[in-house]
């Protein structure tokens, strides 16, 4: 059974390491900030958004293409963090 530190680092390290640049630069650093914060419940989501292909996650993110409803809350708010990262700079 995976602990919950290997799971975390195991989430971390997808995030970083996606399929495109574009999404390692969204998933990374909300990983790196808030996954230790997550409920169950979003990790478990979280652990879905990671199984999406790229293609698709990025204009869910974007508002381009609505996103699936359970997934919606965790990416508008996985969004939000991006776009507040790139507001600072």
């Amino acid at each position: 059974m995976e602990t919950q530190e290997a799971r975390l680092k195991r989430m971390r390290m997808r995030s970083w390491r996606r399929g495109t640049k574009e999404m390692d630069l969204v998933l990374g650093p909300f990983a790196d900030a808030r996954l230790a914060g997550l409920s169950e419940a979003e990790l478990l989501t979280y652990d879905t958004i990671l199984n999406e292909n790229d293609q698709d996650l990025l204009p869910w993110v974007l508002g381009q293409v609505p996103a699936p409803e359970p997934l919606a809350p965790l990416l508008a708010e996985i969004a939000g963090f991006a776009r507040a990262r790139l507001a600072r700079g």
